[in-house]
């Protein structure tokens, strides 16, 4: 392995925890550090790994982060011979990378888009993002008084110190007419200015939410904000946006727009990706932040799932998909240390064959599979680089890890963010454990939206660009199942997208709208019925029942139900009371079930 050998800054952020916010001027100082010292991260870091920061974990502590940088400082790992150097001191940080940025993009937190155009200025222009605040005590002062002061390359705020975008009038500098909306109006400024000529890096999009959370609104950590998040997107040259899915109504957080402008405003930046990419696969990191805006949790008409779906939709239709960082697990630091990680160029894996379906007793002599009923759990939700991240400590320190067999639903994507949990899961994987693909693939999209009609963008066919995408992903991690296939809204997959699954996971997939099993070529499926109750595992008995009432005498009979963070203590709690309490049941992980499924479905062709 190559290994960092140089010095490694370290920088603590955890104080931000102590931090009470739900004091004005704490919660604005908290948020100009962590996103300066993000940014500066994302910066510093786009070449090699040069800044590394303890901020997200369970305990408030950094621990998720902590974890991570002493797995890596282990006898042979990616930074065992690198030089780690703590600085304390927010501005001798900023001194120390001094040569790294040009200076400072300042945004207007009355218009708290700005905040999320300071984030893609940064990536793409290499300028710090600091709030203005001219009190002698703010960040802005701090940087922008005295020897060392830092100039101002950018600014989202008149020179008086009035709102540059207001909903009127024009789009800032451009010659363009206002949306009628200052959030819209900053966003797309940044389409005309970043998006649209060609300054970001094709197809990288961060959804997450704006600097809302300064109103104070709604009273959520700081690290609900996933501001720690930006960093990759910044290494990247990203854009950043923060839209409703919704036409039909107003959103909370700008209620005097037109209606329908945040959806206008969201598909003008899709398509422009669209356009820089060719056509070919955008990747969104985040979600629809459903826990400040957009749903029922903070007063709108529509449900968190509903939203999901709704944005899901409109992205399928512009070949974007989600990187799913959904609260409130979608924190994640320090994916643009990551990102430099010395992958393997493949991760063979071990297939079941028919000889050890034979050997387990599963399969009869004569290739008929033995009468029973067979039962999988699938391991997700992973289609999140943060969930995986904030994960993976858990599930491989779980006691009873690799004591069942189970198949995790990793998304092979999840490699761009996060190398070092993917490369780390595959070299401490016990013979029980097996790997496939979660929603829906290398990504989180509705296929059935890649096939026109696409109403939301009319563009032509998206399934080769798909296709692509997934087969280069799916390789890499030599993954044969799609092991979840959410469809939402869209209608479910066409002969098109079933021969494209069938060439990039031939072994099987599971979805929604299917029928209940069948053979699509040589391709497995098996319809997706039933999500077990509790994330985490802790409706048991409930879980328990779910699974029984779907027993039934015909045998051998083949189930799938879906688990949310389930660990190996969980479900092998589950997969014994299963199998204690109805016999002829065996759990098995979704890679046998589908062989055993295949297996069959072939004898009854054969007869």
């Amino acid at each position: 392995m190559n290994t960092v050998t140089g010095t490694v800054l370290l920088y603590d952020l955890t104080h931000l925890y102590r931090i009470d916010v739900s004091d004005p001027v704490a919660r604005r100082r908290a948020w100009d550090e962590l996103h300066l010292v993000t940014a500066l991260q994302g910066i510093v870091n786009r070449s090699t790994p040069r800044l590394y920061l303890l901020f997200v974990g369970d305990d408030a502590r950094g621990g998720t982060d902590r974890y991570w940088l002493e797995h890596l400082r282990k006898p042979g790992e990616w930074l065992h011979r690198a030089q780690i150097e703590k600085v304390d001191d927010l501005l001798e940080l900023v001194r120390r990378f001094r040569r790294s940025f040009r200076g400072l993009v300042v945004w207007d937190e009355r218009v708290p888009a700005t905040a999320l155009v300071a984030s893609t200025a940064a990536g793409v222009d290499n300028l710090l993002p600091v709030r203005y605040d001219p009190d002698p005590d703010s960040l802005y002062s701090r940087l922008t008084r005295g020897k060392d002061a830092l100039s101002v390359r950018l600014a989202l705020i008149k020179q008086g110190g009035e709102p540059l975008f207001t909903g009127r009038g024009s789009l800032g500098p451009l010659a363009l007419p206002s949306t009628g909306s200052a959030k819209c109006d900053a966003l797309m400024w940044a389409v005309g200015t970043y998006l649209r000529r060609g300054k970001c890096s094709p197809g990288v999009l961060g959804y997450y939410s704006d600097a809302n959370w300064l109103t104070g609104r709604v009273k959520l950590p700081l690290e609900r904000t996933m501001l720690c998040n930006h960093d990759y997107f910044i290494a990247r040259k990203g854009f950043f946006f923060d839209l409703s899915p919704w036409d039909d109504g107003k959103p909370i957080d700008d209620p005097e727009q037109p209606l329908g402008t945040d959806v206008r405003t969201l598909k003008a930046i899709l398509s422009a990706s669209y356009d820089l990419t060719g056509g070919k696969m955008t990747h969104i990191g985040g979600f629809v932040p459903w826990d400040f805006k957009y749903t029922d949790a903070v007063g709108e008409p529509h449900g968190a799932v509903e939203s999901e779906w709704r944005f899901v939709e409109i992205a399928s239709c512009f070949n974007a998909y989600l990187d799913a960082d959904a609260p409130a697990l979608g924190a994640m630091a320090n994916a643009s240390f990551f990102m430099h990680y010395p992958l393997e160029k493949r991760y063979p894996q071990k297939h079941p064959t028919l000889d050890d379906l034979k050997r387990e007793g599963y399969v009869l002599a004569d290739g008929r599979v033995a009468p029973y009923s067979f039962v999988a759990f699938y391991v997700g939700d992973y289609d999140s680089s943060a969930w995986f991240y904030r994960m993976v400590p858990r599930l491989w320190g779980d006691p009873l890890h690799g004591k069942m067999p189970l198949a995790w639903a990793f998304n092979p994507n999840l490699a761009h963010r996060f190398p070092v949990g993917m490369h780390f899961v595959r070299r401490n994987a016990t013979p029980n454990d097996y790997f496939i693909a979660g929603d829906n693939g290398a990504g989180y999209l509705n296929p059935g939206y890649l096939s026109p009609p696409r109403p939301h963008s009319g563009l032509p066919d998206g399934w080769r660009a798909w296709e692509e995408h997934c087969q280069r992903e799916y390789s890499k991690w030599d993954i044969r199942i799609t092991g979840f296939i959410i469809d939402g809204n869209a209608p479910g997959l066409d002969e098109k997208g079933l021969d494209a699954y069938s060439r990039f996971s031939p072994d099987g997939i599971a979805a929604i709208k299917i029928a209940d099993q069948g053979l699509h070529r040589e391709m497995p499926y098996l319809r997706m019925r039933d999500d077990l109750p509790g994330v985490g595992g802790l409706q048991m008995p409930q879980a328990l029942n779910v699974v029984g009432s779907r027993l039934t005498g015909e045998k051998p009979q083949f189930l799938l139900f879906r688990t949310i963070l389930w660990t190996p203590s969980h479900l092998m709690e589950l997969k014994r009371a299963v199998e204690e309490r109805y016999p002829g049941t065996k759990v098995v992980h979704t890679g046998i079930l589908f062989a055993l499924l295949k297996q069959h479905l072939l004898q009854k062709r054969a007869q």
